[in-house]
């Protein structure tokens, strides 16, 4: 059995990169972090070994960024949605009218995807900033692989069904 000491070690930095991509700042995903593996060590003891140990990881940093937004609701602005954009839209190069509807699209993904139910902005989460597998997102949601490839793409289509309404694509 690895001490938690050892675990912290090997996972800080990708628990850290998981949490600066969701928010965009390092000093608030360097606490963040912190607060992840406290979290994680308080609870240590009811990780079965049911997923891997980054996707239970992952999961609370997740759960602990999300707690931080809803004390924090006028910082949502930090959330950075570029990944979510760029999965959206296709990647070309971009000029400067381009750049400007670029983050103008940005904005509008991070207040809808602040608008999806739950379960859609979990798996969009995961699979996108924390880039975990389908089974590791599965696992970490405790659903089907195919129910989190089925939700991820659901949530897609209703981005991109949104961003169509607004205009954006």
């Amino acid at each position: 059995m690895e001490t938690f000491e050892t675990i912290y070690e090997q996972n800080f930095s990708r628990v850290y990169a998981f949490l600066f991509r969701l928010c965009r700042n390092e000093n608030l995903a360097e606490e963040l972090t912190q607060e992840t593996f406290f979290q994680a060590f308080r609870s240590f003891y009811r990780f079965r070994g049911e997923s891997e140990l980054f996707t239970w990881l992952a999961s609370i940093a997740k759960h602990t960024f999300f707690a931080y937004l809803r004390k924090n609701r006028r910082q949502l602005e930090c959330i950075n949605l570029e990944l979510v954009t760029d999965a959206l839209c296709e990647d070309e190069e971009n000029g400067p009218e381009e750049t400007v509807q670029k983050k103008m699209t940005a904005e509008t993904v991070r207040s809808l995807i602040r608008n999806i139910p739950e379960k859609y902005r979990d798996v969009v989460m995961l699979r996108l900033y924390a880039e975990l597998p389908f089974s590791q997102v599965a696992a970490a949601l405790k659903i089907s692989e195919n129910s989190a490839k089925v939700i991820f793409h659901r949530a897609k289509k209703m981005l991109t069904e949104e961003l169509k309404h607004e205009h954006y694509l």
